[in-house]
């Protein structure tokens, strides 16, 4: 809703060539409450003083010498930046209304005029205009918080992957068919294997159908976890390597999903642990 002292305070022009129609239009404006009126009988300036003062409403008379009504908001159509031509055109021509709605009036006012009439076109016309930019208002400011919030969220996982990468973790992204798409941090050092050991290659399966050296139960039970797109926090796994010594991995995880909601990968950290459980040197 449009408060009653938002529409009295708002911006209103007169364009008329008659001494007559200005002094009646703004007597009766005045006497209606409205605090900023102004008026002019030169068609010639309406495009400054648009531009210079954002009119809420132009009461625009289509004839006139010089330039005429059509010309006028022909002009307004490139200097108004919001979109919404806020134009009430007077006319003593019927056949001039429908022409007027198409070359982008919003409303008219006849002449001679029934001022009650005028009055309540004037009032609607102004709350439709102060609710248009009430709402642009919002989303120009919806818009600058989303990308204040996209600007935040990139600087925090700047800030995460420098982290990641500076610390003896390591960090590490998949794609949705759950292939290494980003490695960082000494994993080699810190795993002894290849990265992609971790993917279930065909190769790597020994004569059982296993994966050599890992622990079966383990790895199923964090592919259910991946399957079911859930978020997984220091999980821990472990593999015995062809000397019988053991290497146990406690990783975190996410899923990844694009802006329309579909999966796309995982992408966590990882580090070795020792025998007894701790993070390895």
């Amino acid at each position: 809703m449009v408060a009653a002292h938002d529409i009295l305070n708002a911006g209103i022009l007169i364009v008329d060539d008659q001494e007559a129609n200005v002094s009646l239009l703004g007597q009766m404006l005045q006497e209606a409450g409205y605090t900023r009126v102004e008026s002019t009988m030169n068609p010639l300036e309406v495009w400054a003083l648009h531009r210079k003062n954002r009119y809420d409403l132009i009461l625009l008379d289509l004839q006139m010498p010089g330039m005429d009504g059509f010309q006028v908001m022909e002009g307004l159509k490139t200097n108004d930046a919001d979109g919404y031509l806020p134009v009430l055109v007077i006319t003593a021509q019927p056949g001039h209304k429908l022409r007027a709605l198409q070359a982008g009036a919003r409303d008219f006012i006849s002449k001679p005029f029934d001022l009650v009439e005028v009055k309540t076109r004037i009032h609607n016309m102004l709350e439709v205009r102060l609710l248009y930019r009430k709402l642009e208002n919002y989303n120009k400011a919806l818009e600058q918080t989303v990308q204040e919030r996209t600007a935040e969220l990139r600087e925090s996982e700047a800030r995460y992957r420098s982290l990641t990468e500076l610390a003896s973790d390591w960090y590490w992204e998949q794609d949705e068919s759950g292939n290494f798409t980003r490695v960082s941090g000494p994993v080699l050092e810190m795993l002894g294997v290849r990265v992609d050991a971790l993917v279930d290659h065909a190769a790597e399966r020994n004569a059982g159908g296993q994966m050599e050296g890992w622990n079966e139960q383990e790895r199923e039970t964090l592919q259910s976890i991946i399957a079911a797109r859930q978020p997984f926090l220091d999980f821990v796994f472990s593999r015995v390597n062809s000397d019988g010594s053991k290497q146990s991995f406690r990783v975190s995880g996410e899923p990844m999903f694009n802006q329309s909601c579909r999966f796309i990968g995982y992408r966590g950290i990882g580090v070795e642990l020792n025998a007894h459980g701790s993070r390895a040197a």
